[in-house]
């Protein structure tokens, strides 16, 4: 299926596809040398906004819970990858251990588990789903709609390991984003690789971390390729002590989204864009599209309604929200049979593997497409070839997909970066 891209054919994402695809053998060195000194998270999802003007990151999700969304065309690609990390992680790794999310009841998300667990599989692991959930004391067999089951297995701890009954994994794949916490029970584990490690989860991790990082990350390869590190890169600031509930804080709030919305709008002006700057509100920790809010002006902090406020106010497992990042607001343009579409890159190790689009057909560009009424469209692999430097830029689809892919790496870099600073055991200097 090809997505329709309305961009206009000209302006400064081409510019950006031209200067993306003429430098590609400095990108791919430049990526090289990158994770020789950098070790990329075993997973990541990248959601990205186009906007025509820019093209950017604005969630990066390290427990991603989409992969049977992708085409089944690119699992191949998925099992080279993981193939690839295992090799660098256990050579000799034979048994996995995958822990999902406590509420796994979801039938998207338990094809989400199946189609990880056939990766892994394929990648030559014995794959078993062991359970956080207390409650579960017997192995629980889940159907699925095409016919497969997943059984979860409660976990058995040992004083240095953690495993099931009859089964000693080397290696550990969390597809459990910790939102409720640090279990006791996945602590002080010996011999065993934790992917991702603990401090990924969003009991520790912060958004706003991770966006200094890529902040970091997207100057130095805009000097690379010669522009404007805008184009990748959306602004944004943290404000702290938020009590949406009890209005503690909204002055402090309204004063951060002022300063945001006048920086997108000197460069709106430096540009000559002539769309409205937006931004948007989110909790500094958590996923799922839970606590977040679009914001035109920031008059709109002090007049939120109860609605609003009480779903800014808690996030996935209940959790209070008292930290949020204002970021720009990235418009999205691209359509897929009309309805408003954001693409979503799916990386394993430091490979893309693929990607779909999220669409959601009662949003609009300036909107929230993580939200009830989503779908997904998988980016059709004939679109995943490589990419022909010879084409008329915005006329390829392999070209543009080509530039997802590196705008998702350098998010996927820079969660390696914010990794490595916030891993609690590392040896400070």
């Amino acid at each position: 299926m090809v997505p329709h891209l309305v961009t206009a054919l000209n302006g400064p994402l081409l510019d950006l596809e031209r200067k993306i695809l003429d430098a590609t053998p400095a990108i791919e060195r430049w990526f090289r040398l990158e994770w020789q000194e950098h070790t990329p998270p075993f997973y990541c999802s990248v959601d990205l906004r186009n906007a025509g003007f820019k093209l950017a990151p604005v969630d990066t999700n390290l427990f991603p819970g989409g992969f049977n969304n992708l085409p089944l065309e690119v699992l191949p690609l998925a099992v080279q990858a993981a193939m690839a990390s295992i090799e660098k992680i256990c050579p000799d790794a034979k048994n996995l251990l995958l822990i999902p999310e406590r509420h796994t009841h979801n039938a998207f998300y338990l094809e989400n588990l199946a189609r990880l667990s056939t990766i892994m599989r394929q990648a030559g692991l014995n794959v078993r789903f062991g359970t956080l959930d207390e409650e579960i004391e017997e192995p629980l067999t889940l159907q699925l709609a095409g016919g497969q089951t997943i059984v979860l297995e409660p976990l058995e701890r040992t004083p240095r390991r953690l495993g099931l009954k009859n089964f000693d994994p080397c290696s550990i794949l969390l597809n459990n984003d910790l939102s409720a916490g640090i279990p006791p029970v996945l602590e002080n584990l010996h011999e065993q690789y934790l992917l991702p490690p603990l401090h990924a989860g969003w009991a520790t991790r912060r958004k706003s971390t991770h966006f200094s990082t890529y902040d970091d990350v997207a100057k130095r390869f805009s000097k690379l390729i010669d522009v404007d590190p805008w184009m990748l890169n959306p602004y944004f600031a943290r404000c702290n002590d938020i009590d949406f509930q009890n209005r503690t804080g909204d002055q402090n709030l309204a004063d951060t989204v002022d300063v945001v919305l006048k920086k997108i709008a000197k460069k709106y002006r430096e540009y000559g864009i002539q769309d409205k700057p937006y931004v948007v509100i989110k909790a500094d920790a958590g996923t799922y599209g839970m606590g977040v809010m679009t914001v035109h002006d920031a008059a709109e902090v002090a007049n939120l309604n109860r609605r609003d406020r009480s779903k800014m106010s808690v996030v996935k497992e209940g959790l209070e929200v008292h930290d949020v990042i204002v970021q720009e607001g990235v418009h999205t343009f691209e359509r897929v049979n009309e309805a408003v579409a954001e693409p979503v890159v799916y990386m394993i190790d430091r490979y893309v593997v693929g990607g779909f689009y999220r669409v959601h057909t009662e949003r609009g560009p300036d909107q929230n497409l993580n939200a009830p009424g989503m779908h997904f469209v998988p980016l059709a692999f004939e679109h995943a070839a490589l990419p022909d430097v010879h084409a008329k830029a915005g006329a390829a689809p392999p070209n543009r997909f080509y530039m997802y892919g590196v705008v998702a790496r350098l998010a996927l870099l820079a969660a390696s970066i914010e990794l490595e600073k916030t891993d609690p055991d590392a040896i400070q200097v």
